[in-house]
């Protein structure tokens, strides 16, 4: 084989987020008999992860195989399977199948120093990201069929049903579904913005049933919180999901901040913008004594709800020690918390006669 052919393989760069030590162990890891070569089989296994369940034809793992086989061996050393991992011309093949698997399995490697930036590799739209998005269509929905029936401002059919109501609290779903009511066009499409914004993107890597949970306890922690502080007031809206989003952001920020590039700048931007919307609303409500209607304890109680269950569900690419004890004091903290709550709720009657 040519000399230059061989060098063209070789040359291709590591990307800056890359150690050699990281690609040898997930190369050894597939190099099942040990031979410092990946076969046709071997690599087939690679591809046929759990994850993408066996759907690639053979074809294709053919076309791949004769792409990153530079010396047309039959076999990927491990300069072929480093250069294969950055080829733009196997991603046109088969997208990043390959690569989204190699790093679905980081949560299960040891601890590597030169890791920077594995986070922003974790994007992936398979499965694709539709949670919020078909969420965000409910809420659409709904809110039309009130304003069709001429009511936008929480007091249309569905919204009468799905409202938190603190004369209503034995409905124990409004706790929940106040989140599918607004009140106005501008409201709702606030919370739809920032919830596809921010919700969308965390799904991309940590997958639906995560940003889920981590939402819904955000609507949970806020309805629960708001009743008891404010207990004549209504609740409609899903700011207290959207600030668990928020919250979650900063999570899985401190979970991988070793993992991430400009981790400290994005930590920064999420204080700094859930700090200046609660920070205006205690301001306006307690000291410019303005009538509003923003239910800050519910943004406040999502933030902490989507922190502390962000830390406990959301991917951790890299575990450490401490790590694994935040993960421990975070479920601990939220559940002590939801189960006071609750139990608050349920008991201290005096506190929600009306």
């Amino acid at each position: 084989m040519p000399s230059g052919q061989r060098d063209t393989a070789v040359s291709i760069p590591l990307t800056p987020t890359r150690s050699d030590l990281y690609w040898r162990r997930i190369f050894n890891k597939y190099d099942k008999d040990n031979d410092g070569r990946i076969s046709y089989v071997e690599l087939k296994n690679i591809i046929e992860s759990r994850e993408y369940d066996h759907d690639l034809p053979d074809n294709v793992v053919d076309k791949i195989m004769s792409l990153a086989d530079s010396d047309n061996s039959g076999y990927l050393d491990f300069q072929e399977f480093v250069a294969m991992m950055h080829n733009p011309d196997l991603k046109a093949v088969f997208g990043h199948f390959v690569a989204r698997y190699i790093h679905s399995i980081i949560p299960n490697r040891g601890p590597v120093d030169t890791t920077d930036g594995t986070y922003e590799e974790e994007y992936s739209c398979w499965p694709p990201a539709i949670c919020m998005i078909f969420i965000s269509l409910v809420e659409i929905i709904f809110f039309v069929y009130d304003a069709v029936h001429g009511n936008t401002q929480a007091n249309g059919p569905i919204a009468q049903i799905f409202i938190y109501n603190p004369h209503k609290r034995q409905e124990a779903w409004r706790f929940l579904t106040y989140m599918l009511v607004h009140v106005g066009v501008v409201h709702l499409l606030v919370n739809l913005l920032v919830q596809l914004f921010l919700g969308v993107p965390l799904e991309m890597v940590h997958r639906w049933w995560r940003v889920v949970l981590v939402y819904l306890a955000g609507v949970a922690a806020g309805s629960l919180a708001t009743s008891l502080t404010d207990p004549k007031v209504y609740l409609a809206g899903a700011s207290g999901g959207v600030y668990a989003l928020i919250a979650a952001h900063i999570a899985t920020i401190i979970m991988n901040w070793s993992e991430m590039e400009f981790a400290i700048i994005q930590l920064l931007v999420f204080l700094l913008l859930a700090a200046v919307d609660i920070g205006t609303a205690v301001y306006d409500r307690y000291w410019r004594h303005v009538a509003q209607n923003i239910g800050y304890v519910a943004h406040l109680a999502g933030a902490i709800a989507g922190l502390l269950v962000g830390i406990g569900v959301l991917r951790n690419l890299e575990k450490r020690k401490w790590e694994r004890r935040l993960w421990w004091a975070a479920i601990l903290l939220y559940f002590t918390l939801m189960i006071a709550g609750v139990l608050a709720n349920i008991f201290w009657t005096e506190r929600f006669v009306i």
